[in-house]
């Protein structure tokens, strides 16, 4: 019940933001909003404002809005989407993945400033040693003070940093103070393939600090960005075949909100900070039904200077829905592989 309940609340979420964000700005920019609905199936509440009803409906996974000429079979409407001029246009479509990422932004903030951070000590001392690594196998324990590396002196812990990135992979030797005691030790590092450098296995000393808003706020935008970036990397690697792509669809996706919904409220907005910024990465990539297709379209209606013909359109919408479809088949099967 908690992973449904989880499930619901990540998509919810994710959804209605994004559609939001097309909403609000479609009404900035004058055009005609027929309609904008948090849920799908049938109606359970709806009233009306101006030209835009607003709806509740029974099935709590994400939302839309109808926004008048979007559709190319749409009557000609004066406020309609394909009247506007084409950078409010462009606006309204850029305006979902926008909130998608102004959304780990805010949550992202509230997670620093309730959990703080932690912070680097710069001494010499070992804080943690990596299980299955280097270090440990070689006696470290997290205390132990590094005298010297290679009979090179360590007053801070960038020393270290410095002198083991030097070494490479080659042999280390360290002399280590133990209760009062030195001792020396001897490891070979190992290849780390994430952090694309050899390692032996140790962590800083950390402290736990506090946070305030603006320090939060600036922590979020720069740790979203990191994210962003990141995941743009691991498209990079896929395209050029140098990494698998390992989806997950809607199942995969429930099952880890369900895990993160059982550590805690904080891990679970965590998780649905990410998923937030891989929605909008992904609806901004320049294939069809996707907003980075449409907003393509329209920069292919700039150079022309007209826009496509409805028949056009409409096998490019055909053709985007079919891809679509193909993608959630083949990761929900991925998922249900998983699953058995």
């Amino acid at each position: 019940m908690l992973t449904i309940l989880a499930a619901i609340f990540v998509f919810g979420v994710l959804i209605t933001v994004h559609e939001f964000g097309h909403f609000i700005v479609a009404k900035m920019t004058g055009m005609k909003v027929e309609e904008f609905a948090i849920g799908f199936g049938p109606c359970i509440y709806q009233t009306k404002e101006g030209d835009t009803e607003y709806s509740l409906r029974l099935i709590p996974l994400g939302g839309y809005n109808k926004i008048a000429g979007m559709d190319p079979d749409d009557e000609p409407c004066e406020d309609g989407f394909n009247n506007k001029p084409i950078l409010s246009r462009m606006a309204v479509i850029l305006a979902g993945a926008f909130m998608n990422f102004l959304l780990p932004i805010a949550l992202f903030t509230g997670i620093f400033m309730f959990e703080g951070q932690e912070q680097v000590q710069d001494i010499p001392v070992l804080g943690q040693i990596v299980e299955y690594s280097p270090a440990q196998r070689a006696g470290l324990k997290a205390g132990d003070k590094v005298l010297t590396i290679n009979d090179k002196e360590m007053t801070t812990w960038r020393d270290i940093q410095k002198t083991l990135r030097a070494n490479g992979e080659k042999e280390v030797q360290l002399k280590i103070e133990r209760e009062g005691k030195v001792q020396s030790f001897v490891m070979t590092p190992k290849y780390n393939e994430e952090s694309k450098r050899a390692v032996i296995g140790i962590i800083p000393c950390t402290t736990h600090e506090t946070v305030g808003p603006v320090q939060a706020f600036i922590m979020a935008i720069r740790y979203t960005v990191y994210v962003i970036e990141y995941m743009l990397d691991a498209l990079k690697q896929i395209v050029i075949g140098k990494a698998a792509a390992d989806v997950a669809g809607p199942i995969g996706v429930a099952q880890v909100a369900g895990q993160m919904a059982e550590k805690g409220l904080m891990p679970l907005f965590s998780f649905v900070a990410l998923m937030s910024i891989n929605l909008g990465v992904i609806n901004l990539l320049p294939l069809p039904a996707l907003d980075g297709g449409h907003f393509f379209l329209l920069i292919v209606e700039a150079l022309r200077g007209k826009p496509l013909s409805p028949i056009w359109m409409n096998r490019v919408q055909y053709a985007g829905i079919v891809l679509i479809l193909a993608i959630t088949i083949f990761s929900t099967f991925k998922d249900v592989t998983r699953f058995f």
